[in-house]
């Protein structure tokens, strides 16, 4: 699959969420959002990485833009991460890799010399019409949310 390129729609998704809604490309039209795809709930960088965008929520908010965080993981699992960190993010969960695989997150990874597929941490910034204004992959997650959020501002 050939890599997203800025101004380019945004694959179509709809998911579940940890709040019980379904969260899709188009009931986001007309908002800005921010999907960011993670490897695993309540794992030492993801967990930093829920709460360093939790901790600027009220930022993205009051610029209208929503934070959607994407795993594999169940929503069960999403809910009792959700509770035991206070997140302020909405988790949306994609079991079966539909939306992980269509944004291109979905990658072969090693470690210790052992390859295997896994969820490359990557987040995309998309604007009101559906289309992404800035991907960004392999992410470290320090500084990582300020920078998504000075994008954000910067629509």
């Amino acid at each position: 699959m050939s890599e997203l390129e800025p101004g380019q729609s945004v694959p179509d998704f709809s998911m579940p969420t940890d709040s019980g809604e379904t969260v899709s490309r188009d009931g986001l039209k007309g908002k800005p959002f921010v999907l960011y795809f993670y490897p695993k709930d309540d794992t030492s960088g993801c967990t930093k990485e829920a709460q360093a965008f939790t901790a600027l929520a009220a930022d993205f908010a009051a610029l209208g833009v929503r934070v959607i965080g994407v795993s594999k993981d169940s929503i069960a699992a999403h809910a009792k991460f959700r509770a035991k960190y206070d997140l302020g993010v909405l988790l949306a969960s994609d079991p079966e890799n539909v939306v992980i695989a269509a944004f291109g997150s979905w990658v072969e990874k090693s470690m210790y010399g052992k390859k295997y597929m896994g969820i490359d941490r990557s987040t995309f910034l998309v604007d009101a019409n559906g289309a992404l204004v800035k991907a960004w992959r392999k992410v470290k997650v320090p500084g990582h949310a300020e920078d998504v959020l000075a994008a954000a501002r910067a629509l």
